[in-house]
C-alpha cells in the first residue's frame, strides 16, 4: 500500500473537496466500525443466557461489557494512537480487525467467567486501533468543511453495529438452541457461544480488504503535508507501550527526572482508592482494573510530557480539551449504558424473548441512532460555520433531550410502548457523536490527530463504558430491580452540562491559538 499523493479535487470556487476514493474509503471504514460494534455489543442480547449458564450477576455483566473491555481498549489505544500518527493507518486497522475478530470467536469457546473476561480484554485491545486510525484517515480524506459530516457518517456505524448485534445475536442463538440439544450440539456449544463464533469469523476476510486502503497525504487537506511513515515509528510505539503496561511503567518513568517519585505517589493514591472502593462495594475486579487503567494513563501522560511537549500542552493542559473530555465521557456513559441494558430490561422486566427484543429494539434503534449521529454532524458543520461553539451546542442538545424520554420509557408496563419510545432515546442521545469527535480534531495539529482520536476514545470508554454499565448493574443487584439501576442515568446530565458550557466559552480561543501554543512548546513544524 502506498500513499496517495495526488492533489485533492477542487470545487469551482477553489476549495478542496473529497474525492470519489475518499467516499469509498469512508464506506469501507463504516463497515469495519459496524463489525466493531457487533462484536463489542453482542454481549447485550446474550446477557441473560450467559448470566444463567455461567451463574453471573448484573455486576459481573456490567464488568464484562464495561470495565474488562474499556480499560484495555482505552489504555492500548494510547500507544496505538501515536502509531497511527506515524505509520500506515490502513494496515493498523486491518491488524486490529483480525485480532478482535479472532478474540470474539474465541469468546464463544468460553465456559466460565474468567475465560469470557479474557476474551473481552482481547476484543478491547484489538478494537483500540479502529477509531484512531479512522479519525486520522477521515481528517486527511475530507476538507474541514465536510469533516464533521464524514465523521458523523462513520460514527453512525456504531449504532448500526449495535442494532445488528441484537438481531444477529438473538437470531443465531435462537436458531442454534432450537436445532440442537446441548448433548447433540457440535462441541457441546450453546446458542450464545455459537453467536460469538459466527460474528467473530466475519471480520477475518474483511481485514484483508482493509489492508489495501490507500494512504491520503497526511495533513494535505489542511495545507500542511507530513510524511506518511516516520522512521522509528515502531520503536517509539514499543516505548509508549512500555510506558502504559505495569510494572514496566516504572522503568519508563525512572528515566524522567523526578518521574519515579511522582509515579509512585500516583500508584499509592490509586491503590488506596481502589482498596477503599473494594471494601465498600465488594467488587474487587472492577476497582482493581479501573485503578490499573488510570495508573497506566497517568504514567503515559508523564512520558508524553517528557517526549512530546507540544502534544502534551495541546491535549493535557488545554482547558477546553479537558472540559470536553469529561463532558463527552459523561455523554457516552448515557448512550453506552442504555444500549447495553435496554435488551435485558425488556426481557427481564417486560417479559419478551431475546428475538423479539433484538428485532424491535435493534433495527429501529440502529436506524434512529444512525440518523441522529448524521443529522448531528450536519447540524454541527452548519452551526460551527456561524459560531466556533457550534459543535458544543449540538452536544448540549444531545445531553438535554434524552432524559425525559428515558423517564417515560421506564414507566411503561408493556414492551410495545417501551419499543416505541426507545428509538427516540437512541436518536437524541446520538446527536453529539460526530460533533464531539470533530471538536477535538479541531483543537490539535494534523500530526496529533491519531493521538487525540485515541484520547477521545479513552475518555468515552474510561468514563462512559467502565463506569456506566457497572454502576447500573451494581444498583440493580443491590436493589433487585434493573429499572432502579437505570434511574442512575439521570445523574449524568447536570455535571455534563456544566462541563460543556464551560468548554463552549473556551473552545474558540483554544482553536485559534493552537499553533502558537505548540510552537511555544517547541513544535518545529506547522503540521
Amino acid at each position: 500500500m502506498t500513499a496517495d499523493h495526488s492533489a485533492a479535487p477542487m470545487t469551482p470556487d477553489g476549495e478542496a473537496r473529497a474525492s470519489g476514493y475518499a467516499w469509498y474509503a469512508l464506506g469501507l471504514m463504516f463497515v469495519v466500525y459496524v463489525l466493531n460494534f457487533i462484536d463489542r455489543q453482542i454481549l447485550s442480547i446474550l446477557a441473560e443466557d450467559i448470566k444463567r449458564d455461567l451463574g453471573l450477576t448484573d455486576v459481573d455483566l456490567g464488568f464484562l461489557f464495561g470495565t474488562a473491555f474499556a480499560v484495555f481498549y482505552g489504555v492500548f489505544g494510547i500507544p496505538i494512537g501515536r502509531l497511527v500518527d506515524e505509520w500506515r493507518r490502513g494496515w493498523l486497522m486491518a491488524m486490529g480487525l483480525a485480532l478482535w475478530s479472532s478474540m470474539t470467536a474465541l469468546s464463544g469457546l468460553a465456559t466460565n467467567y474468567a475465560q469470557l473476561a479474557i476474551g473481552r480484554i482481547g476484543v478491547g485491545i484489538g478494537e483500540a486501533s479502529a477509531s484512531p486510525a479512522a479519525y486520522s484517515l477521515i481528517a486527511d480524506y475530507f476538507p474541514k468543511r465536510q469533516r464533521a459530516a464524514a465523521l458523523s457518517i462513520y460514527s453512525a456505524a456504531l449504532y448500526v453495529g449495535i442494532g445488528l448485534s441484537l438481531v444477529f445475536g438473538a437470531r443465531i442463538a435462537t436458531v442454534w438452541d432450537g436445532a440442537y440439544s446441548v448433548a447433540e450440539a457440535p462441541m457441546g456449544l450453546k446458542g450464545w457461544q455459537a453467536a460469538f463464533i459466527c460474528v467473530g469469523l466475519l471480520g477475518l476476510p474483511l481485514a484483508v480488504i482493509v489492508s489495501r486502503l490507500k494512504e491520503p497525504v497526511r495533513g494535505g487537506m489542511d495545507g500542511t503535508p507530513a510524511p506518511t511513515v516516520v522512521p522509528g515509528a515502531w520503536r517509539r510505539f514499543l516505548g509508549e507501550l512500555v510506558a502504559v503496561v505495569p510494572p514496566l511503567t516504572l522503568w519508563s518513568v525512572s528515566r524522567i527526572r523526578g518521574g519515579l517519585v511522582v509515579n509512585l505517589m500516583l500508584a499509592g493514591i490509586l491503590a488506596a482508592a481502589a482498596v477503599l472502593l473494594v471494601m465498600v462495594t465488594g467488587d474487587a475486579m472492577q476497582w482493581i482494573a479501573l485503578a490499573l487503567g488510570l495508573y497506566s494513563i497517568g504514567s503515559w501522560i508523564q512520558m508524553l510530557r517528557d517526549k512530546d511537549l507540544p502534544a502534551y500542552r495541546l491535549i493535557c493542559t488545554t482547558p477546553a480539551m479537558l472540559l470536553g473530555l469529561g463532558g463527552f465521557g459523561l455523554l457516552a456513559m448515557f448512550g453506552y449504558t442504555f444500549s447495553f441494558w435496554a435488551p435485558p430490561f425488556a426481557m427481564r422486566e417486560l417479559g419478551v424473548t431475546k428475538e423479539v427484543a433484538g428485532i424491535y429494539l435493534g433495527l429501529p434503534g440502529a436506524a434512529a441512532s444512525a440518523a441522529g449521529v448524521i443529522l448531528g454532524g450536519m447540524l454541527s458543520d452548519a452551526w460551527r460555520a456561524r459560531d466556533a461553539r457550534g459543535r458544543i451546542f449540538v452536544c448540549i442538545l444531545s445531553l438535554l433531550l434524552p432524559p425525559p424520554f428515558l423517564w417515560l420509557a421506564l414507566q411503561q408496563q408493556d414492551f410495545a410502548s417501551f419499543a416505541m419510545i426507545a428509538p427516540v432515546i437512541y436518536f437524541t442521545s446520538s446527536l453529539w457523536v460526530g460533533s464531539g469527535v470533530a471538536a477535538f480534531q479541531d483543537l490539535v495539529l494534523p500530526r496529533m490527530r491519531g493521538l487525540v482520536g485515541a484520547i477521545t476514545v479513552l475518555a468515552s470508554t474510561i468514563v462512559g463504558l467502565a463506569i456506566g454499565p457497572y454502576l447500573v448493574g451494581k444498583i440493580s443487584t443491590v436493589s433487585g430491580s434493573l429499572q432502579t439501576g437505570l434511574y442512575a442515568l439521570f445523574c449524568v446530565a447536570p455535571l455534563s452540562l456544566i462541563l460543556l458550557v464551560l468548554m463552549s466559552r473556551k473552545v474558540g480561543a483554544a482553536e485559534a491559538s493552537k499553533l502558537e501554543r505548540a510552537k511555544a512548546a517547541g513544535e518545529a513544524s506547522t503540521s
